[in-house]
């Protein structure tokens, strides 16, 4: 049988046979032509052996981060083809959206079908958009931004009622936050098996807290809401 010129080809990658079913069905009901695969494995060898114009894999299969193997060997084997993912887990949205640079983007269940071949179909006619996407270390994007993600903790934690209960001024809440967020980007410029030193201003930042009035709960919910600023970021 041959495939219509016109007929994109989606590599389908979930290891739930429910989920994989519907979404093959209603792919193809858009017009594409879905090759389905339910393990990693299965995957790497379509990938490898013929060609692909999308990618749409499950992130958990059945391990957190295993979607992450396909989307790599799709884009060493077909950089050109478009690399979706799909989590069941909405607060990776953020993180990964930002660190992950693979994937074209992260999409979170449940999603509809409609919505799904519509950024496919979006993707694909404008390819341009993806490949001149910039890359960047984190450790460079943090040092640049450290002053939104200072802005954008703060905002959180004055929404927090427990945290913004303590009264203090700007400086007080965030004078420690530019020595962390240093002391971070110097961890991520260590050469690969280098031990990261102990974060003197993560100790000092601590022992001010206690003496400003802090529970050992409220100091890990403040530190809980900068990762969520630094992932944004």
């Amino acid at each position: 049988m041959v495939t219509p010129v016109n007929k994109k080809r989606i590599l389908l990658v979930d290891d739930n046979d429910d989920v994989r079913a519907v979404f093959q069905e209603g792919l193809e009901a858009h017009g594409f032509e879905v090759v389905a695969a339910a393990s990693v494995n299965e995957a790497l060898r379509l990938i490898s052996a013929e060609k692909f114009d999308v990618l749409l894999s499950d992130l958990h299969m059945p391990n957190a981060g295993d979607g992450f193997t396909v989307v790599s060997a799709m884009r060493h084997a077909h950089p050109k083809a478009v690399t979706l993912v799909l989590s069941g887990y909405p607060a990776l949205q953020e993180a990964m959206a930002a660190i992950l640079l693979e994937a074209d983007e992260v999409l979170v269940k449940p999603v509809g079908l409609a919505a799904v071949a519509e950024l496919i179909q979006k993707k694909l006619s404008n390819p341009s958009a993806r490949m001149s996407m910039k890359k960047e270390r984190v450790a460079e994007i943090l040092e640049r931004d450290a002053e939104p993600t200072i802005r954008d903790w703060m905002s959180k934690v004055e929404r927090n009622e427990e945290l913004s209960g303590v009264a203090l001024s700007y400086q007080d809440r965030t004078g420690h936050l530019p020595l962390l967020l240093g002391d971070l980007v110097r961890r991520l410029r260590l050469a690969p098996n280098t031990k990261p030193p102990h974060s003197t201003a993560a100790r000092e930042h601590g022992i001010r807290r206690r003496k400003q009035g802090y529970t050992v709960a409220m100091a890990a919910e403040e530190s809980r809401i900068l990762q969520v600023s630094v992932f944004k970021v």
